[in-house]
């Protein structure tokens, strides 16, 4: 699986989505963005295309791998992902599979990417921490699978776009931009998380905590759905015994399901909404991409024959 190391994890360049005429909604502003929205396509088209004039293979598939859920926004919310990672990199194939529930299922789709398609596909967690998906399920899938070797890229998270994801998440769901001093020493954001017993997923979890606490100036705690504690109640309480009585709860989920649904149940306050196809999950999808691409493959071990 390929290493990360979230500490020194840097944000990559700002991408663009390239233009389409049925998704001018109000979102370009200025002649400007779309000019890069229109160079930002030109240049994903000439990227398969050598100096030499002739046609480069085409980049090893993307396929996004979903945990499931029996909510039916979970699957419109990834599909949307997807969707909108196929904007911003036309040339790419992106596919999904689902880990846990859903169809189609990871192996289903590892499976059809089997034969004649060059270069391994690169599987990108749509998981936020090192949990047991990622550490044992997607490496076995990957090793199942048929065809060329699959390359498996590091989770999503902590990152700072999932950290400018939470953040824009919080301000939709009502989250005061400029807080003032007087507001922020009663102010707190919980963290509500799935939740692993893997210490690894834990520590991910509370670095991401920490990049959200400085980012909005007051103090972050993560709580759990399952797995680990405290829980969103437990966190709640801790807090208000703290003197921090206004308290948002943030949705550290990547899709609607039934554990993000019961974590911000328990939130007095702001409820911010699961981090979906925002425009900068889609680029930290691609840059989890492009990471998992320029890290050398281990060499295959040598047998030897004896003599």
């Amino acid at each position: 699986m390929t290493a990360s190391h979230p500490e020194r994890d840097e944000s990559p360049a700002r991408s663009v989505e390239p233009p389409r005429a049925d998704r001018f909604d109000g979102q370009l502003d200025t002649t400007a963005q779309l000019m890069n929205r229109i160079t930002s396509q030109l240049g994903s088209q000439l990227s398969l295309v050598s100096l030499n004039g002739t046609r480069r293979p085409a980049p090893p598939p993307l396929v996004l791998a979903a945990h499931g859920s029996r909510d039916p926004r979970a699957l419109s919310t990834v599909r949307a992902l997807a969707e909108r990672v196929r904007e911003l990199r036309p040339h790419l194939t992106v596919r999904l599979g689902h880990i846990d529930v859903g169809d189609p299922t990871l192996s289903g789709t590892l499976a059809s990417l089997g034969g004649g398609q060059g270069a391994g596909a690169v599987l990108v967690p749509l998981l936020l921490g090192r949990g047991h998906h990622v550490r044992r399920d997607l490496p076995r899938a990957a090793a199942a699978a048929p065809g060329p070797p699959v390359r498996v890229a590091a989770p999503l998270g902590p990152h700072p776009l999932l950290v400018e994801t939470l953040h824009d998440r919080l301000v939709e769901a009502g989250w005061p931009v400029g807080m003032s001093d007087a507001a922020r020493r009663t102010g707190a954001v919980v963290l509500a998380s799935a939740g692993s017993r893997l210490v690894e997923s834990a520590a991910d979890t509370r670095r991401t905590a920490l990049l959200l606490a400085e980012r909005l100036g007051v103090p972050v705690v993560p709580a759990y759905a399952s797995g680990a504690a405290p829980t969103v109640p437990a966190a709640l309480r801790a807090l208000a015994a703290r003197g921090r009585h206004r308290v948002a709860v943030a949705s550290h989920f990547t899709a609607p399901g039934r554990l993000a649904s019961r974590c911000a149940e328990a939130g007095p306050w702001i409820r911010a909404e699961p981090l979906g196809d925002h425009p900068a999950m889609v680029r930290l999808v691609l840059h989890r991409y492009d990471q998992a691409l320029a890290t050398p493959e281990p060499a295959p071990e040598r047998t030897l024959t004896p003599a």
